[in-house]
């Protein structure tokens, strides 16, 4: 095959992908002004590139700025509630597990899952919703409000 016609197909099949990719990205940016309020898409689109920044660079006090609190979690196999920051990084490493490290890492935004408890990543390992600040809830807080483990090791 000419290099030109190699060209030419690998063009269009670069191009499908991006259009794919917009699509879908369009997709979730909807269904999340949908449920957690007009235009919160940016700030979960934010959210998700700082939470994979700081999980990468295993910065447990940038993680637990993006935590609403109370959270539970479990610790030591036991359901805890995390009360503060400084608690949640005190517990960090048995909060952000590899396993949950790794889920958060490879997530993708157009892939989030979406519905009215608010953008799950990986298999509901963490999921990411609004929090009312008044009585209107028109501006609600985008957090991270459930970390928790979904394998169940023996």
């Amino acid at each position: 095959m000419k290099i030109q016609t190699r060209l030419a197909i690998l063009t269009v099949l670069l191009a499908t992908t991006i259009l794919t990719l917009k699509a879908q990205s369009d997709g979730v940016d909807k269904s999340i002004d949908t449920m957690l309020g007009d235009n919160a898409h940016p700030q979960v689109r934010q959210l998700v590139t700082d939470l994979q920044q700081a999980v990468a660079a295993h910065d447990p006090a940038a993680v637990a700025a993006l935590v609403h609190y109370p959270i539970r979690v479990k610790l030591h196999g036991k359901p805890t509630n995390v009360s503060t920051p400084k608690a949640f990084i005190k517990n960090y490493d048995s909060i952000i597990t590899p396993d949950i490290a790794t889920v958060i890492g490879r997530q993708k935004y157009e892939a989030l899952f979406v519905n009215y408890q608010g953008a799950m990543l990986g298999e509901g390992e963490v999921w990411i919703t609004g929090f009312c600040t008044d009585n209107t809830c028109k501006h609600p807080d985008i957090k991270i409000g459930t970390i928790q483990s979904t394998t169940t090791k023996q």
